[in-house]
């Protein structure tokens, strides 16, 4: 694992994909968890058939004392009928957040409806334990581009991007996105310390087969450098060989850049 940067006291672990354990002031949470082979399944016999390039480094009811899981968006690498309804089994206290556009599309993937709350561009979220702000969590939830800015029929955005607080830092995990007018501004404007970002890049193979794409890895230097955000930890890389991108080449991109950065191994724990 490259290390560029110091150490405090959140702990990420990488499932794969775009999912991460996140642990910090006393929370621990998952966001875009796929442990299971559901796309395989679903696109076995098509052009892509997402199978794993590496086993999920634990099953949902290994992943217990969650305070919460988040979805990004409605893909299922991202919200997994797979992978949800395990979790829930295992967390029967646990809250889980998903785009409010994408609301019933989890309920219809195996998360109970009393454990399920929405979030829209601009909302916040925030949760503390004891009473004191200090040790809580704040979710901040912020409009994705997955190549566009989709919306509902209601204007609620179909992909979002979350700012976490925890731990005495702010986390940006952009789920599936590209750069757009305003995002770096908005980063900045939440003084986030460190971007998850997926760097797996886009094309016109990918987007016409149905697969639309992510920033490049120069396009996530570039938003760092842009937001002031002093560390990048890439990720949605190394699952399926159709859509991921070399790790020497992510080395050598971010050996490169100023940032301080991490490079995630799937089931290995960073502390930060």
């Amino acid at each position: 694992m490259a290390d560029k940067s110091g150490n405090t006291g959140v702990r990420l672990t990488w499932l794969g994909q775009a999912g991460f354990l996140i642990e910090g002031g006393g929370f621990r949470l998952v966001i875009d968890p796929y442990l299971s082979d559901s796309l395989y399944e679903k696109y076995k016999d098509k052009k892509f058939p997402h199978s794993r390039m590496v086993e999920a480094p634990f099953s949902p009811e290994e992943l217990t004392a969650l305070n919460y899981v988040l979805c990004t968006h409605g893909h299922t690498d991202h919200m997994d009928p797979g992978t949800l309804p395990g979790l829930a089994a295992a967390n029967p206290g646990c809250g889980f957040i998903c785009p409010q556009a994408e609301r019933e599309k989890a309920i219809e993937r195996g998360v109970p409806v009393q454990m399920l709350a929405g979030m829209n561009t601009g909302g916040r979220f925030f949760d503390c334990n004891d009473g004191c702000r200090d040790d809580g969590i704040g979710i901040t939830a912020l409009a994705s581009a997955h190549e566009e800015l989709a919306v509902d029929e209601q204007g609620q955005s179909l992909y979002l991007g979350y700012v976490i607080e925890i731990g005495g830092l702010t986390l940006y995990h952009s789920g599936d996105c590209v750069p757009y007018d305003g995002l770096a501004e908005q980063l900045e404007s939440l003084e986030v310390d460190i971007a998850l970002l997926p760097v797996n890049g886009r094309d016109e193979a990918r987007r016409s087969n149905g697969v639309p794409g992510n920033f490049t890895l120069r396009e996530a230097v570039e938003l760092c450098d842009a937001a002031g955000i002093r560390i990048l930890i890439p990720h949605h890389f190394g699952m399926f060989a159709f859509n991921t991108e070399d790790p020497e080449k992510i080395e050598m991109v971010l050996s490169e850049s100023n940032l301080g950065y991490k490079i995630p191994v799937i089931g290995n724990t960073m502390e930060l």
